[in-house]
C-alpha cells in the first residue's frame, strides 16, 4: 500500500477502503506518512469529503489507537459536553461546574484552539500551575473527588486525533464535517461518558459557517452516537456574534468567572440552557426542574465554589492569571446602534495579536486579546469605547472599523 496512491484515490473522490485509511492515519501516528503527506490527504478529505461509511471506519481507528475510559464505577449518567468552538466560546469552564455542583459527574477531554477558535486547554493553561495533561489515573481521581475535570488527550487515548487535530488546525482543514465529526465522537466514545450533548455552532465565527452544513453535522454526529449506544444530543446554536464579551485566552476564564460569580447576559442564558440540559439528560428529570437546580448553585455561590475546587484539584492558581498591560482603545467614529460586530473578524484579529496559532510550533501569548465593550444592539455616540485590545506591547493597530462593527 501506498500513502501517494491513497491521496490520490481520495484527490479524484473515490472511496478508501477502511484499510486504506489505517494505512494512512496509523502511519501518520507512527511517524512513516509524513506531515506533508497527511496534510495533502486532510485537503482532499476537506475538499471531497468522506461517506458515511468513510467517516464511521475512521471513528474506529481513531478509538482503537489508544485505550478507552470505562466510568461505570462512578454514580449515576454520565454526561459530556462539546461544542465545536466559536470566537469566546468559553461555555465548557461555565457549564462544567454548575453540573458538577448539582451531583453530576462531567469528565471533559478537550483540545487546543482549531483555526480561529480557541480551545479549551490553551483557556485553562492561562491559569499557571493548571494540569491539562492528567494520566488516566488522575483524570478518574479527579471526577470521583471533584466530580469535574478537564484534560487534554493523554497519550492513551485517542492519540491519532491528538496529532490530526493538531495539524488541521494550521492547515486549513478545520471545516471538514467528517473530519469534525470524527475528531468529536471518538474523543467522547473513548472519555466513556454514558449521553453525550453536543453544542454545533453556526455562522461567521464558526467552524460550520451555514445552516445546512450545521444539520448535516449534527445528523452525522448523532448516527455515530448511537452507533456506539450513547445517547447523543446536537443542538445548533449562532456563532456570527463573539460569544460573550471577551476573547483571548485570560480575558475568558476571567469572563467565566464573572458569570460563575452572578453576572448576567446572552452568555450566562446559553450555559443556563445547557446546563439544564445535562442534568436533565443525567438525572431523567424535566428540565424547568434541572433549570432550578441550575439557577439555585448559581445563586448559592455553589458552581463558583466547584470552579475553585476544580482548578485547585488541577494545580491551578486563580491568583496567577494576567492580562496584558499594553492596552488600545477603539472608539466609535459616529453615532449609531450596534447592528452587527462580525466573529470571524474579531477572531482573526485576536490570534493576529497572539491569542492563537498560525503554525503548529506557535507560543499563545496568554494575556492578550480582546474586551468588546459595546455589544449588538447596544447605542453609541461617536467617540465612545467600542472595543479594547489587550496586545503585547504598544504598537499602534491600524484597523478599519467596518470589517469589525457595523453601526448604523
Amino acid at each position: 500500500m501506498n500513502i501517494v496512491d491513497i491521496i490520490n484515490k481520495k484527490r479524484v473522490k473515490e472511496e478508501l477502503t477502511k484499510e486504506e485509511l489505517e494505512y494512512a492515519f496509523n502511519g501518520y501516528l507512527n511517524n512513516y506518512v509524513k506531515d506533508y503527506q497527511m496534510a495533502s490527504l486532510l485537503m482532499a478529505i476537506c475538499i471531497n469529503g468522506m461517506s458515511e461509511r468513510e467517516t464511521f471506519d475512521l471513528v474506529d481507528i481513531f478509538i482503537k489507537s489508544g485505550d478507552t475510559l470505562d466510568l461505570s464505577f462512578l454514580p449515576g449518567i454520565k454526561v459530556d459536553k462539546h461544542s465545536t468552538g466559536g470566537i469566546g466560546d468559553k461555555i465548557t469552564l461555565i457549564i462544567g461546574p454548575i453540573v458538577a455542583s448539582c451531583g453530576v459527574v462531567v469528565p471533559k477531554m478537550s483540545g487546543r484552539g482549531l483555526g480561529y477558535t480557541g480551545g479549551t486547554i490553551d483557556k485553562l493553561e492561562s491559569i499557571k500551575g493548571f494540569n491539562v495533561s492528567l494520566s488516566e489515573d488522575e483524570f478518574l481521581n479527579a471526577l470521583k473527588k471533584v466530580g469535574f475535570a478537564v484534560t487534554g488527550q493523554t497519550s492513551n487515548l485517542c492519540p491519532l486525533d491528538k496529532v490530526i487535530y493538531a495539524l488541521r488546525d494550521v492547515t486549513g482543514t478545520t471545516s471538514s464535517i467528517p473530519l469534525i465529526a470524527t475528531s468529536i465522537m471518538a474523543k467522547k466514545i473513548a472519555g466513556g461518558a454514558d449521553k453525550i450533548l453536543i453544542d454545533i455552532k453556526c455562522g461567521k465565527g464558526a467552524l460550520i459557517t451555514n445552516l445546512e452544513e450545521a444539520k448535516k453535522l449534527k445528523t452525522l454526529m448523532e448516527k455515530i452516537g448511537n452507533f456506539y449506544n450513547r445517547e447523543t444530543i446536537c443542538e445548533i446554536s449562532d456563532m456570527n456574534t463573539p460569544l460573550g464579551t471577551n476573547i483571548g485566552n485570560s480575558l475568558e476564564v476571567l469572563e467565566a468567572i464573572e458569570v460563575l460569580k452572578g453576572k448576567t447576559g446572552p452568555l450566562t442564558d446559553l450555559a443556563i440552557k445547557i446546563a439544564s440540559e445535562m442534568i436533565s439528560l443525567s438525572k431523567e428529570i424535566p428540565l424547568n426542574e434541572a433549570k432550578s437546580l441550575v439557577l439555585k448553585s448559581l445563586q448559592e455561590g455553589l458552581a463558583y465554589k466547584k470552579f475553585q475546587e476544580f482548578v485547585e484539584n488541577q494545580g491551578g492558581d486563580l491568583n496567577s492569571l494576567e492580562i496584558s498591560k499594553h492596552k488600545e482603545i477603539i472608539k466609535s467614529p459616529k453615532k449609531g446602534k450596534v447592528i452587527s460586530i462580525n466573529a470571524l473578524n474579531i477572531g482573526k484579529l485576536s490570534c493576529s495579536l497572539g491569542a492563537g496559532r498560525i503554525n503548529k510550533e506557535d507560543k499563545i501569548d496568554y494575556g492578550v486579546g480582546i474586551v468588546l465593550n459595546k455589544l449588538v444592539g447596544d447605542y453609541v455616540e461617536v467617540n465612545d469605547d467600542l472595543f479594547t485590545l489587550y496586545k503585547k506591547d504598544n504598537n499602534k493597530i491600524n484597523l478599519n472599523l467596518e470589517d469589525y462593527y457595523e453601526i448604523k
